[in-house]
């Protein structure tokens, strides 16, 4: 089966969060299960040199914008037995940064035009485009009103895939006429609230709508999470489908990791309570064997932080100490530096993202706090696991569908369901009181560092969910 996958950003190339983890991992996934998924992304400035040198340069096209026409090249790459297309134009995307411009409109707009019709100048006829975010959201648009019955278009299906409904692509009426060039009888399909909303059009045209963890999918039709678009979504349930994400197991290996202390393996975990050991020495953490809580997030309400504000000092009055990493809107950085001025050798943080001390924290803490308002799907949480470091998480989204309660049969760490503070209180003392019981804690570990959250898993239900589409 031939699959395109389209996204505004993939790693290696261009990340700034999970959607270019899971455009660079899936279709890896896919590919390794006997099918033929390509990757394609804009060319951007902030792709490295050393990637840009091994591109090849396929032709060039002009793409219409309304009623511009616009350059647009075609390059082409493979990295790691997967074939990546490049979508170039410098005026769009030759600039410091992937988003956050005043034209962003235009520039996906001329991307999911371009999408298409690079299909005319390659040798590869996609059975499925799975586009991701409203970036993508009017390649299915675009299909349906001016490429469903053109010569060699014919019986593509299109998937549409959220990884965030807050982000929308909505922009004013104007748009639809002087940038996408969408006739005003076509005007429903994106027309609502008031605005043109892309990811709307994305619902209306896509044959499939899919979320990042099936939790998230029911929970964006309430009108709590889904910002709006819980009217529109209850009318394609027939279409919606949630797919929980992934992580790359080599990438996150306690067994060969080179970032991390000292190795180690769900079977033998003493390399654990070294990299603990360094972790607490490299934070200027108090000595001892107190739990380590790990926290690495932005530093942003929907994560969370407002409720670790209303208890931490409770929780460091339990004899736990904090690893923090993260940055985000200034009065959540401030409350952290104050905490750890007022409970030095108890709390450290770091403001920013430090890749290799992320790692460090996923191997050295013994606990992970994720008490998000929202969420997708979350990486963290499995990364954690991953690593023998216990989750603490509030239900909902991929939290749900990935971490079960320790009060339970089976668990691999500690839920709560309400977005109350106390709950999430409670949370950490079950956990505490667990961590003293040394046999017990040690069994937790291990079921949680033998969770399966591969990319293998989460591929055979694309692949079943794109071969129910393509009725093979």
């Amino acid at each position: 089966m031939n699959i395109l996958f389209a996204a505004s950003e993939a790693v290696p190339y261009a990340a700034t969060g999970g959607l270019a983890d899971v455009a660079g991992s899936l279709p890896e996934a896919i590919n390794s299960k006997g099918n033929d998924c390509r990757i394609v992304i804009p060319l951007y400035k902030a792709i490295r040199l050393e990637l840009r040198d091994e591109m090849t340069f396929l032709t060039n096209i002009t793409v219409d914008v309304s009623w511009r026409k616009q350059y647009c090249g075609i390059f082409t790459a493979v990295h790691n037995g997967i074939t990546y297309y490049f979508i170039d134009n410098e005026y769009y995307f030759a600039r410091e940064g992937l988003y956050g411009f005043y034209d962003d409109c235009e520039r996906f707009v001329f991307f999911s035009r371009a999408v298409l019709e690079m299909l005319r100048y390659i040798d590869f006829k996609p059975d499925v485009i799975n586009a991701n975010d409203w970036q993508t959201a009017l390649i299915p648009v675009y299909y349906n009103v001016y490429y469903k019955y053109q010569q060699g278009y014919d019986n593509i299906k299109t998937v549409f895939t959220v990884h965030n409904i807050e982000y929308q692509g909505r922009y004013g009426k104007e748009v639809l006429n002087e940038l996408m060039g969408i006739p005003m009888y076509h005007a429903n399909l994106l027309e609502y609230d008031g605005y043109i909303n892309m990811m709307k059009g994305a619902f209306e045209t896509a044959d499939m709508i899919t979320t990042v963890s099936p939790s998230y999918a029911w929970e964006i039709l309430d009108p709590w999470y889904a910002h709006g678009l819980d009217r529109i979504l209850v009318t394609k349930q027939h279409k919606l489908k949630g797919i929980l994400n992934g992580i790359d197991i080599n990438k996150y290996n306690p067994e060969t990791d080179e970032l991390i202390p000292e190795n180690f393996n769900a079977d033998n975990s003493d390399g654990k309570a070294k990299c603990k050991q360094v972790l607490l020495s490299e934070l200027g953490l108090d000595d001892g064997d107190d739990p380590v809580i790990g926290i690495v997030t932005r530093f942003v309400s929907h994560k969370g932080i407002d409720l670790i504000r209303c208890v931490f000092e409770e929780m460091v009055g339990l004899g736990v100490k904090f690893a923090i990493l993260g940055s985000g809107e200034w009065v959540y950085e401030e409350f952290f530096r104050e905490m750890a001025a007022r409970y030095p050798g108890r709390v450290s943080v770091t403001l920013g993202f430090v890749p290799e001390l992320s790692r460090k924290i996923y191997a050295g803490a013994d606990m992970f706090l994720m008490p998000s308002q929202s969420e997708p799907c979350g990486l963290a949480q499995m990364m954690s696991m991953r690593y023998g470091t216990i989750p603490i998480v509030r239900e909902t989204g991929g939290l749900r569908d990935s971490v079960r309660d320790n009060g339970g049969e089976n668990g691999n760490g500690f839920t709560f369901k309400t977005y109350n503070a106390n709950d999430m209180l409670d949370a950490v003392k079950r956990a505490k009181r667990d961590y003293s019981d040394r046999k017990e804690w040690a069994d937790l570990v291990k079921r949680a560092m033998e969770c399966d959250y591969s990319w293998f898993a989460s591929a055979d239900l694309y692949i079943k969910m794109y071969k129910e589409l393509t009725a093979e």
